[in-house]
């Protein structure tokens, strides 16, 4: 025995699977939501400060760059993989990213930039993120 069912012009059912992977291209080119290329972060606050870890496998310490300005970090890293072919040998499948990563975030409070740290160790970037301490505010007297 067949199922009857009523037609919905208006059913919104099945859309979500008509652009199922339409911006995945876009997304990996970018490195957002941890893909290829991409900067995957950890940032945890205490009284003190932040504290930042990136994972930047495969990247030598002098190609990272870290910047701070007031409340905003930004992090960039060339990534460069050497060809590796011997003589006879062909590329089938290149899978791993190369060029330049960047990632830039902003935290609730300033950072005290002179007190920053940084600590690069397999292929884990740790900042220690001091917040600045803040001045006093001052009443200016209307005359």
């Amino acid at each position: 025995m067949s199922h009857i069912s009523r037609y919905d012009p208006f059913s919104m059912e099945g859309v979500p699977d008509l652009f199922q992977g339409l911006f995945r291209p876009l997304r990996a080119a970018g490195g957002v939501e941890g893909q290829a290329g991409g900067i995957r972060i950890d940032v945890t606050e205490d009284e003190g400060g932040y504290t930042v870890k990136a994972e930047l496998p495969g990247v030598e310490k002098n190609d990272i760059d870290v910047k701070i300005d007031g409340n905003l970090v930004s992090l960039a890293a060339k990534i460069e993989r050497g060809s590796e072919l011997k003589e006879g040998e062909r590329v089938v499948r290149r899978e791993r990213y190369s060029g330049s990563v960047s990632r830039a975030f902003t935290l609730a409070a300033e950072i005290d930039d002179e007190k920053a740290s940084a600590q690069y160790k397999d292929g884990v970037l740790t900042l220690v993120l001091p917040k600045k301490v803040a001045s006093a505010r001052k009443r200016i007297e209307i005359g």
